[in-house]
Order: structure tokens, then C-alpha cells, then sequence
């Protein structure tokens, strides 16, 4: 029995070493350079909204860190050139993968041609670039938000009692060259042509906006209001930087607040909604948005098909899409939302993912409520712009989701 053990031992040592010696002399042999490139984020500007900078730069790069690996977010302030020679020092530093927000097709086009003769690959974020070679394009829901925009508008003028065939709605669409405008503007048109068509409303003058400008916007709508002598009951803003001129505009001749349209619940659409000189504005989580295409990213990178959810028309071809979905925020919801309180049990972070509304875009102007406060009471508020409301806890347990908290509470 024991010189049974002792060969036993001997042959288990003697297969471990060899092992060894094995894993030693194929590692020698085969041994893989450690995987070598970068991920390149093109921004495009800061002026047709805030968030690229606030929201999408942080995002991506808290992405890429937890994925190991290196991005570099750079920003073109609406230069096309800028964002060009932005890619072509990405690529000599060895980027594999371009996430491009587009500024024009032409240029967007050039870029990803570059990323292509570097062996790269690119996504198309946000904007479609048509025409394009993206891998992918990842954006939210162009056509929804759209079609909130437009049902915002028609619960503001039913609220005004000015819904019917004399209520004029004006529209200010956004950039012109940017796709996404044009897929913006198909949601509003699925709303408004048929009331058009059929006399329920009065088409108004519309027009793109010149790189989604509120100068530019300024100027448009103060021509809109000089050509129908003020008589316009509605207006569809592409973005909340688009309606924030409208008020302005509105504001500086001495009129009434219209039923005015927004996008991407910035702190300025908030303001409006909350002041009455807005109705709605779309929700979009951005993080949601840079997680999927830092995912789709990082897969490409990894030389892995990215996850998509469907497909969008780009020439004669069908480009591999990941459509997010996204969220109207009216002013009753609106208020909920940013006077929105905190229970205990969101103080941990894994719960706040769950409910991120709660703190973005809004997380400048909101307090956590302190450790002590959550222990001395049931219900802690969070202290939002000098206004609190306690959250019932029965919508918290039922709900996962801005919308159907929202809904829970009856405002949505």
C-alpha cells in the first residue's frame, strides 16, 4: 500500500512538472504581445447642446477605463476640418476603432475612409452618417422623439384651447446637415401632416436650423412671427437649445408662452418647463446612449460582431443599428422629476443605477441627503432647487424606470 502511495505521488509530481515545463516552453513559443491600439471619440461641438460635454465625454471615458482600454474623447467645436485632423492624430496614434458624431457628410465620410485604409473600423453615434461605411450606428429613437415632440405640442394647444383648424403651428427643424434631423422631423410629420391634411390644423412656416444654432434659430423664428403677424398658437423645436431662442425671442416682444417642443431635457429645457414657457421636452439618458456605442466599440475592437436591435435604411444598404428608447417629459412629470426624493435605500450606488433620472441631467442642482437623515427617518428627501417631495415607496418597489415611476404617480 504505501509503495502504491509513493507511486502515485511520484507520477502526479512528475505529470505537474512536465505541465509545467510544457505551459513553460508553448508560452516561449506562442506567447501573444499584449493586444495593442486605442478607441477614438469624435465629438462634434458644444453649442447645439450641452451634453456632449457634460454628459457623453464622462460617460465614454468611465466606459473605455472599465473596459482596460484606451480612448482618447476629443471635441471639434463644430469645425469639420478640426474634427478631420482630430482622427487623422488618432490614427497615427494607433486608434482601432472611431466613434464619429458627424458634423458633415463629406468629412465623415473621409474619416471613416481613413479608419478604413488604417484597418479600423468606425460607428456612427448619434448621427447617421449616409452614405457611410459605419459598422454601426447607435443612436435613440429618432422617430419617437419626434412623435413625443409633436404630441407635446397637441396636449399644450388642447390645454390652451387653441387646438382646431386656426391654431398655426410653426416648426423650426434642426441642422440640415445632420440625418438625424431628418429622422426627428419623419416623427413629427407622422403627427402633424395627417391634421394638416385634413384641416384639424393650420401648417405654419417651418425650417431647418443652420448647425442647430439658437442664434440662427433666434433669427428664423423672429421671421416666422413677422410672416403671420404673431398668429402662431404652436411651435415644434427640434431641441431645447431651438426652443430656449423661441422664448427668448417670445420674451423680448412681450408675448404669451406658446405650446413649445424641446429635446434632451438640458437644465435650460427644465428651467422653461418648470417657468411655464415650455411643455415638453424628450428625455434622453445619454450614459445609455455612450454605454452602447463604447460596448459596440470595445467588441470591435476585440474583433467581435456589436449588439444591435434592428436596422436603419443608409443608401442602398441596411446599417446594423442599436435604437434606444427614450422618454417625454410634459411639465406635470417634469415636476415630479425634479423635485423627485430619495428613500433610504437608494442611498447605495447599484440602487441609484437603477433610478438614473434621479441625478442626471439634473445632478448639478440636487444634495443627497445625508447618511444621518436616512437613519433618523423613513423617508429622506433630496433637496432639489429648494423643493422636496417624498417618492411613495410603493412606487419604488413596483417600478424600474423614470417612466413608470412616473406612471406609478399618475403624471406620466
Amino acid at each position: 500500500m504505501r509503495s502504491g502511495f509513493r507511486r502515485s505521488w511520484t507520477l502526479v509530481v512528475g505529470v505537474a512538472v512536465a505541465a509545467v515545463a510544457v505551459a513553460v516552453v508553448a508560452g516561449g513559443a506562442t506567447a501573444r504581445p499584449a493586444q495593442t491600439g486605442s478607441v477614438c471619440v469624435l465629438l462634434p461641438d458644444t453649442k447645439s447642446s450641452v451634453r456632449w460635454e457634460q454628459f457623453d465625454k464622462p460617460a465614454f471615458v468611465k466606459a473605455f477605463k472599465k473596459a482596460g482600454i484606451k480612448a482618447t474623447v476629443v471635441n471639434a467645436l463644430n469645425d469639420p476640418q478640426k474634427q478631420l485632423s482630430q482622427a487623422e492624430q488618432c490614427i497615427s496614434a494607433g486608434a482601432k476603432v472611431g466613434i464619429i458624431t458627424s458634423l458633415d457628410t463629406g468629412t465623415s465620410i473621409a474619416i471613416q475612409k481613413k479608419f478604413t485604409a488604417a484597418g479600423g473600423k468606425t460607428i456612427d453615434y448619434d448621427r447617421q452618417i449616409v452614405g457611410g461605411t459605419g459598422s454601426v450606428y447607435v443612436s435613440f429613437d429618432g422617430n419617437l422623439v419626434g412623435r413625443q415632440q409633436a404630441r407635446g405640442v397637441l396636449a399644450g394647444m388642447k390645454a390652451k384651447k387653441t387646438y382646431g383648424p386656426n391654431g398655426v403651428v410653426a416648426q423650426l427643424w434642426g441642422g440640415p446637415t445632420d440625418a438625424n434631423a431628418f429622422w426627428f422631423k419623419s416623427g413629427n410629420d407622422d403627427i402633424f401632416n395627417p391634421l394638416f391634411k385634413h384641416k384639424k390644423l393650420t401648417k405654419g412656416p417651418a425650417k431647418f436650423v443652420p448647425e442647430w444654432s439658437d442664434k440662427n434659430a433666434q433669427t428664423i423664428f423672429e421671421q416666422m412671427l413677422v410672416q403671420t403677424n404673431n398668429n402662431i398658437q404652436g411651435v415644434l423645436a427640434a431641441n431645447d437649445n431651438i426652443a430656449g431662442a423661441v422664448v427668448a425671442t417670445l420674451k423680448a416682444k412681450g408675448l404669451n408662452p406658446i405650446p413649445l417642443s424641446g429635446q434632451d431635457a438640458t437644465v435650460q429645457g427644465v428651467q422653461n418647463i418648470i417657468s411655464g414657457w415650455q411643455t415638453n421636452t424628450v428625455y434622453k439618458y445619454v450614459p445609455a446612449e455612450a454605454n452602447a456605442a463604447a460596448a459596440a466599440a470595445v467588441a470591435l475592437f476585440k474583433g467581435k460582431k456589436p449588439k444591435v436591435n434592428t436596422t436603419r435604411p443608409n443608401g442602398k444598404k441596411k446599417e446594423p443599428t442599436f435604437v434606444i428608447p427614450v422618454t417625454s417629459m410634459p411639465r406635470d412629470a417634469m415636476s415630479v422629476a425634479t423635485r423627485t426624493c430619495t428613500l433610504p435605500r437608494l442611498r447605495s450606488d447599484s440602487a441609484r443605477s437603477r433610478w438614473p433620472w434621479v441625478r442626471s441631467p439634473w445632478s448639478a442642482a440636487t444634495e443627497w441627503p445625508s447618511r444621518s437623515s436616512c437613519r433618523a427617518r423613513r423617508s429622506a428627501p433630496c433637496l432639489v432647487r429648494e423643493k422636496t417631495i417624498t417618492l411613495p415607496t410603493s412606487c419604488m418597489r413596483r417600478s424600474s424606470s423614470s417612466s413608470e415611476v412616473l406612471r406609478c404617480l399618475g403624471t406620466a
